[in-house]
């Protein structure tokens, strides 16, 4: 049984109406939570976490600010904070590129809220929870090559805009790792017949191997 007093959460929304309806559960659902972050701005809420623990990031896809589904998770995911994803975007592509960086649970904002409490309970346990109805995307997770978990986190992140230096940032490895990362994807794709020499084309590959929308 999880234990659900004294944890602590950050809700990363831009509306506000979503922002209290979340944060009212939390209260009810999870008597004595902290809540150290509420609001839709990513770089705020990432500051809140380096200085308060955090047991659970509940994260919404689309903040208007342009930031892509592998930059929402990974500043959270890599950094050991298990995320829930509380989003409209249903959409197969979306899943899956959230997937590629080790989300935790996703929920659909048209779920009920008893839904979003029991997916972040079996987070806390250190598991995860999909609905039945999103099966036939996980299944369709593995891709045309066989990429380890750290080669489709790197190749997520690079094809969706960041530098190197920026990836290993966000995977916590030297520059010199990650581009081993990238130069083992290209390796792969290479070998299977699919153009991956240049950034564009890698962001081509991600596209439609589902890992960015």
């Amino acid at each position: 049984m999880v234990t659900i007093a004294g944890r602590a959460f950050l809700v990363l929304d831009d509306h506000e109406l979503v922002l209290e309806a979340i944060g009212q559960r939390l209260r009810v659902d999870f008597p004595g939570c902290t809540i150290i972050y509420s609001g839709g701005s990513l770089k705020d809420a990432v500051n809140a976490t380096r200085t308060a623990h955090c047991d659970c990031a509940i994260v919404d896809l689309d903040l208007g600010d342009g930031a892509t589904v592998a930059e929402l998770v990974s500043s959270f995911t890599l950094h050991g904070i298990p995320v829930v994803v509380v989003s409209a975007l249903g959409r197969p592509e979306v899943i899956k590129a959230a997937l590629a960086v080790d989300v935790s649970a996703f929920v659909t904002k048209r779920s009920s809220a008893t839904f979003l409490t029991t997916a972040i309970k079996e987070v806390l346990k250190g598991g995860t929870w999909f609905p039945a109805d999103m099966a036939g995307v996980l299944l369709q997770e593995s891709g045309s090559v066989d990429l380890s978990g750290q080669e489709r986190r790197a190749l997520t992140l690079y094809a969706s805009g960041l530098t190197l230096d920026m990836v290993a940032r966000r995977m916590d490895v030297s520059p010199n790792t990650a581009k081993h990362y990238i130069d083992r994807v290209r390796s792969k794709y290479t070998a299977a017949g699919i153009a991956s020499r240049t950034k564009m084309e890698l962001n081509t590959v991600a596209r439609n191997e589902g890992m960015l929308p």
